[in-house]
């Protein structure tokens, strides 16, 4: 009886013979397979093609949560979960990475579909609204189908989604109120986020979804919160950032003017999770922008502080952090040239590829 010619293959020769260059030789055919079936690139090594390994970013809008993360901000063409309590600051850190993506000359998108938005308050952020794109969307189908259209369409740097506890599902709009609906929201994200993962590498945009805590019940042990949506979100995620209120900013009893918030890397796939850091948002302004280059230039011994007194170059700039946040606001020559410095030691990488590039660009010219 004949022999399975199955049994003769190159990978089986190669396997019995063991000869590396016959396992080759086998990985070759297989590839050309693999590429006539799929098309040419299917299968390729790393070094096949030239990749940029460093990761591309969208900052945060502070030095010290783009530390925190890792990369230097936001990474691109990757999923990103905002989640806290309400009121903790979770749109306003999304709309600073929106001015952000806008300062480096990139298109941003925002969902709407809380129906929530305020241009006037994105503004004061430094979002230019004019260039902004929005959607209000009657539903959840609708606002995850614009979401891929946007993606698919290549053009878009970054994409808001506010919030997905407001992703309602149409079945549920168009059922009666007290009608039980298990499972649809979370069905809907898994779906969507199945074909978003795909394409969001290849457009290289990033996706900030904001999320909302809910209390599971009946928990008696361990943490009883979760976020809406699903688990799909939790595992499609590269990021995952918890937001919360620490204390209030105030001048006096009276006049409150913002929130200390203590931001956490829950999850994080591109560097080391875990980090937690803690801003200052100032209410009509956001992030406080000089506050996290003094807390950072503090961290690294470029302003020094003994009692109330904070000095820089052995020169006292203020008695009390507000003090010396105002000599730093009324001296942009000096705050810009400390931000310098810090980016230096905080990113050398980033700094690195910046510098190179820079190099390469003005030989070419």
């Amino acid at each position: 009886m004949a022999k399975s010619s199955s049994n003769n293959t190159p990978v089986t020769r190669a396997l019995k013979s063991g000869d590396n260059k016959e396992r080759l030789l086998a990985l070759e055919a297989a590839r050309s397979q693999i590429d006539k079936q799929f098309g040419k690139g299917a299968l390729m090594k790393l070094s096949d093609t030239p990749v940029d390994s460093s990761i591309q970013t969208i900052s945060s809008g502070s030095i010290l949560l783009d530390e925190a993360l890792g990369v230097g901000g936001y990474p691109k063409g990757r999923v990103i979960e905002i989640y806290g309590p309400e009121s903790s600051g979770k749109t306003t850190l999304a709309l600073h990475a929106i001015a952000e993506a806008q300062k480096a000359g990139g298109i941003a998108a925002f969902i709407d579909a809380e129906h929530a938005l305020d241009p006037s308050y994105a503004r004061k952020l430094g979002v230019n609204t004019d260039e902004l794109w929005i959607s209000q969307p009657d539903n959840g189908e609708q606002a995850l189908e614009i979401t891929e259209s946007l993606v698919r369409s290549g053009a878009v740097d970054i994409i808001v989604v506010d919030s997905v506890a407001a992703l309602t599902p149409q079945a549920e709009i168009d059922g009666d109120m007290g009608d039980s609906h298990m499972g649809l929201q979370a069905r809907l994200m898994s779906q969507a986020l199945r074909k978003l993962t795909g394409i969001l590498a290849k457009s290289n945009t990033t996706i900030i979804f904001i999320n909302q805590i809910r209390m599971k019940i009946g928990v008696m042990f361990g943490n009883p919160e979760t976020t809406t949506g699903g688990n799909a979100l939790k595992f499609y995620s590269s990021i995952r950032i918890e937001v919360r209120k620490i204390e209030a900013i105030s001048k006096s009893a009276d006049d409150i003017v913002g929130n200390r918030v203590r931001i956490k890397i829950v999850k994080n796939k591109v560097a080391p999770p875990f980090k937690r850091v803690e801003l200052d948002m100032l209410f009509g302004e956001g992030l406080s922008y000089v506050g996290s280059i003094l807390d950072a230039s503090l961290k690294y011994d470029m302003v020094n502080k003994s009692g109330s007194w904070y000095a820089y170059q052995n020169e006292k700039i203020g008695q009390g952090r507000d003090n010396a946040i105002t000599f730093l606001k009324s001296n942009a020559d000096i705050t810009a040239l400390l931000e310098k410095q810090l980016r230096v030691i905080m990113f050398p990488d980033t700094t690195a590829a910046v510098k190179e590039k820079e190099k390469t660009e003005k030989t070419e010219k």
